[in-house]
């Protein structure tokens, strides 16, 4: 069930929310348990045999979290890392066995595993609770608390990645269990960005990409850069909006989850475009793996003395190293593809770079202006977009050669390339110019408390558009991952 279709809008969420209306008069624990089943139910819609691997992995890890809780010492870290272990192996089963055995040229007796919807998002949520449990970050909650937590629907299929520190408190504050008027119109004007960007947005502009990587060794050069310049717009339009219809929902609902994109195309570094974009697992990168790789790297060298971080050695063991790793797990997490392991590990040495520039950039008289940090930085993305959207690397080198006329100029476009052309433009304003959605719910918030006739009949408008451009809408790109 996807949030821009007619069954969600027309059918689940009007009966869900109805539903959390008459329970809340029958306290947190009767609205809680109806979000749990309608939860479950939406996620069952992708396929029951999903069902048990979701209830299993959170059953496994709300009695690690308890267990962890209990002990102390060097049996807490064993247990904590047996559970993140437990959660890997499962992972890695789903997303990569497969794979790996084809690529030595075997096959599972059992068949190849069937990706369950949303098994990465659900177990890097978990993982990060039980770090929270492990660093005494999270008081004890019931059961029935932390399976609402995993479960609630706007979050469990593609993120946001939530920690418990956020959502917990919420949880357990009677306060949220009220309905209110605010949250509901404040949610759904987030929805309603959320879902134009992706109906109006991220759809249409599909139709370039598609065809240019599906045969980049007969591109021309601007079939090519047409393409390539695509998919950015495309890939953000598709993401953010869906995180935008998963933060609105919530909202909704009474709960405030984190923005997970803030502008990332404005962004005037690698190191702020990371910041920006998909910032919940951003986030869950850096606390689980980027800081403690760190900290380690630290502590061993401060034990023996070496404390300089600026000289080569230090910046590359303290800096360059954490980054590469980071970056390839990263890469990883996507599929079990090189051409994901280059994207990140091509991100990680623009993020190299960016850091070496910060540290040594004052030896150097001229400095960017900020129009051309932000070009940059953008090329960056592009270039690592690129190699990401590709079906192998060797189908990226040939749209690398392609973009400079390896393959022919192509410089004279049908009137239909004009039109793409000025669309992509459009779009680019667009995402270098307009404010985020963070933004906007900032400002959304204000005129809900000044109700008017303009913006009661803005949000009508924009309702009805986004109901009727639904019709020919895909999958969010991000539900394979």
């Amino acid at each position: 069930m996807l949030f821009n279709s007619y069954l969600f809008l027309g059918g689940f969420l009007p009966i869900v929310l109805t539903g959390y209306g008459i329970a809340c008069r029958g306290g947190r624990v009767v609205v809680m348990t109806w979000l749990v089943v309608a939860s479950l139910v939406f996620y069952s819609w992708w396929s029951v045999a999903f069902l048990p691997v979701l209830l299993g992995s959170i059953g496994f890890n709300f009695l690690a979290s308890r267990l962890i809780a209990r002990t102390s010492g060097r049996n807490r870290s064993l247990l904590l890392g047996a559970a993140i272990a437990g959660d890997l192996a499962v992972l890695t089963w789903y997303k990569y066995v497969a794979a790996l055995l084809k690529l030595v040229g075997l096959s599972s007796p059992w068949g190849d595993p069937i990706l369950p919807v949303g098994i990465s998002f659900f177990t890097f949520t978990q993982i990060g609770h039980l770090l929270d449990c492990h660093a005494g970050l999270v008081p004890k909650r019931p059961f029935l608390d932390y399976l609402f937590f995993v479960t609630f629907f706007p979050h469990l299929i593609s993120g946001p990645i939530l920690g418990g520190r956020e959502i917990l408190p919420e949880i357990a504050d009677p306060a949220t269990w009220r309905p209110r008027f605010q949250n509901i119109a404040v949610g759904g004007g987030l929805f309603l960005i959320g879902l134009l960007k992706k109906t109006l947005l991220a759809d249409p502009v599909s139709t370039l990409v598609a065809p240019g990587f599906a045969a980049p060794e007969s591109l021309t050069v601007l079939p090519a850069w047409r393409a390539v310049l695509a998919w950015p717009l495309q890939l953000y339009f598709d993401f953010s909006g869906y995180s935008d219809m998963a933060v609105g929902l919530a909202r909704m609902f009474g709960f405030t989850f984190p923005i997970n994109f803030n502008a990332p195309y404005q962004a005037r570094s690698v190191i702020d475009y990371w910041q920006r974009w998909h910032i919940s697992l951003t986030r869950f990168l850096m606390n689980t793996i980027h800081a403690p790789m760190t900290m380690t790297i630290m502590r061993w060298r401060r034990a023996r003395g070496l404390t300089n971080r600026t000289n080569v050695g230090g910046f590359l063991v303290t800096v360059a190293s954490p980054i590469v790793v980071t970056m390839g797990l990263a890469g990883i997490w996507h599929g079990a593809s090189l051409t994901f392991v280059v994207f990140g590990l091509v991100h990680g040495a623009f993020l190299i770079v960016n850091h070496a520039w910060r540290i040594w950039g004052r030896w150097f008289w001229c400095q960017l202006s900020p129009v051309c940090s932000v070009l940059l930085t953008y090329l960056c993305v592009v270039t690592g977009g690129l190699i990401f959207r590709s079906a192998s690397l060797e189908a990226a080198g040939e749209l690398f050669r392609s973009l400079f006329g390896a393959h022919g100029l192509g410089l004279a476009p049908d009137p239909r390339g004009y039109v793409d052309v000025i669309w992509l433009m459009g779009l680019q304003a667009i995402v270098w110019f307009a404010p985020s959605s963070a933004v906007l719910v900032e400002r959304m918030s204000v005129l809900i408390t000044r109700p008017r006739i303009p913006w009661a009949a803005a949000y009508g408008a924009a309702a009805t558009l986004g109901v009727l451009s639904i019709g020919g809408t895909v999958e969010f790109l991000y539900f394979q991952f």
